[in-house]
């Protein structure tokens, strides 16, 4: 019998690994993406208040398009950035949540840069 691994169970475990070692703080909080097979998601993060700052995906009424793509994450790196620059927030660190820094994950991280976030 064949075992399959259980690849989100990886991924949450790569993602508790790296929590450990990155934290938002109220200076600079932390950008955490979320990244399904349709849609993929980015907050923004003050973990020692514990609240979401802002917040953006392409489940949100002003995006268009499909949502699944490498243009969909650049465009939401580009919203997040906008709606974090209206909240003076200018810098952050990227938290990547166990994804691999490539493909959607990637472009949402240089939609955030070009629309102004330091990371």
């Amino acid at each position: 019998m064949v075992n399959k691994t259980d690849t989100n169970k990886a991924r949450l475990n790569r993602h508790r690994r790296v929590r450990g070692k990155i934290s938002g703080t109220t200076e600079c909080p932390r950008l955490n993406v979320f990244r399904s097979t349709k849609n993929i998601y980015a907050q923004i993060i003050d973990d020692v208040k514990g609240v979401t700052l802002v917040a953006a995906s392409t489940l949100d009424k002003d995006f268009n398009g499909n949502g699944g793509n490498k243009d969909a994450a650049r465009k939401v790196g580009e919203l997040i950035a906008k709606r974090a620059a209206e909240k003076g927030i200018t810098e952050v660190v990227f938290d990547r949540g166990g994804y691999i820094f490539h493909g959607r994950v990637k472009e949402l991280a240089e939609g955030a840069r070009e629309g102004g976030l330091k990371f």
